[in-house]
């Protein structure tokens, strides 16, 4: 292996806590990628940079704990035109002992959710980065196919309407019990969100959905609420104000 595969091998696995390394800033707000403020479950983390996302992946989930991307109208156009399609797939940057692979969602019972979607990325390659396994949780059908779905298309067209928004993705795990799947023990969160922060209006919100498998309930609350909850800030570059205010943007249906 030449030496400058190995330096980016090293980089890729670099050992991250709390905040992660600004490789690829330019999916977060001001430069600022998304930040850990507390991590529910310790260990390390991987920052993961693609070509229309970055992704913080745990090894204690084995997936991400928020995924990043700086959507414009441009990339939407372009994603409308593409035909969609792809194949998921264990991200090989990651070591085998911290990485979910495709035998833990067989028979599961759980869809593989993406986190930054496929119906986001405007080329083929980008489009087939989003099905790495580093960009996936563990979704019911009824979330993943319903309500969560029609929140992908609510940014879309926010994105659409006023020219480019940020968003941020994640898990959260509430429950006192967290249900597991596969061999590798990969950790189902109670619940997904998406962070949204449009420049334009200069207003953000998040979209919270119960990952349930019966009516899934979704709502809308602050950023200050996320991180106060979460412990991830989706963007640290926003005054306290902005955060804890509520964007009037489209509710869930």
């Amino acid at each position: 292996m030449s030496r400058s595969l190995l330096l980016a091998a090293a980089i890729a696995l670099t050992p991250l806590v709390a905040h992660a390394s600004p490789s690829c800033p330019q999916f977060g707000v001001e430069g600022e990628l998304p930040a850990v403020i507390h991590q529910q479950f310790p260990g390390r983390t991987t920052l993961l940079c693609n070509g229309t996302y970055a992704a913080l992946d745990a090894d204690a989930t084995r997936g991400p704990l928020w995924s990043a991307e700086h959507l414009t109208r441009d990339d939407v156009r372009a994603a409308e035109r593409l035909k969609r399609h792809g194949r998921f797939h264990e991200d090989l940057r990651l070591p085998i002992e911290a990485r979910s692979e495709l035998e833990d969602y067989r028979r599961s019972g759980f869809d593989r959710g993406h986190m930054t979607p496929s119906g986001d990325a405007p080329t083929d390659g980008t489009q087939a980065e989003t099905f790495a396994l580093s960009n996936v949780v563990p979704q019911t059908n009824a979330l993943n196919s319903g309500a969560w779905s029609h929140i992908e298309q609510t940014v879309r067209s926010l994105a659409l309407r006023d020219g480019d928004v940020y968003v941020v993705t994640g898990p959260a795990y509430y429950s006192s019990v967290i249900a597991t799947i596969g061999p590798d023990h990969v950790k189902v969160p109670s619940s997904t969100w998406k962070a949204v922060y449009d420049p334009k209006r200069g207003g953000a919100m998040v979209y919270v959905c119960r990952n349930e498998v019966r009516s899934p309930h979704c709502s809308e609350v602050t950023v200050e609420t996320l991180v106060r909850v979460t412990g991830v800030d989706p963007f640290p570059a926003l005054p306290s104000e902005v955060k804890a205010q509520l964007l009037n943007a489209p509710r869930v249906k």
